[in-house]
């Protein structure tokens, strides 16, 4: 497995990381900018199976990057059961940021700080991302 954070909190990266390192390699954005080039990237390698993308960041926030992420699939031919799966997740509640980003951005899903981690793991098996 191969796991993007995109965070530009370090608390909340080390947090996402000591979740996700035992399935797989995770690989670190700070920004959305830094998302789009390491997605873009690992297409033409090993693409990411998740990426844990906040919403709120400074260059370009999350739902910029998921986005700019739909496009690159699409233009690259990916078929919209084989695209990367993309977790939102932000401090904000709010429901337009929410409604925003998981129903009209193509989210998978949407998860609000701060992150259960118990909570966390089962929708990640629910997604078939972990066993």
């Amino acid at each position: 497995m191969r796991f993007l954070i995109v965070e530009d909190d370090f608390t909340s990266r080390r947090f996402m990381q000591s979740i996700l390192t035992p399935y797989g390699e995770c690989d670190i954005a700070v920004n959305g900018v830094e998302a789009v080039e390491a997605f873009a990237a690992s297409l033409d390698s090993t693409p990411y199976d998740l990426i844990c993308l906040d919403i709120m960041m400074p260059e370009m926030d999350g739902q910029e990057a998921l986005k700019r992420i739909r496009e690159i699939e699409k233009a690259k031919g990916i078929r919209s059961s084989a695209e990367v799966k993309v977790i939102m997740t932000t401090a904000l509640d709010d429901p337009k940021n929410v409604v925003e980003a998981y129903y009209k951005g193509g989210a998978t899903s949407y998860v609000p700080k701060p992150i259960d981690r118990q909570l966390f793991l089962q929708l990640l098996k629910s997604l078939a991302i972990i066993a």
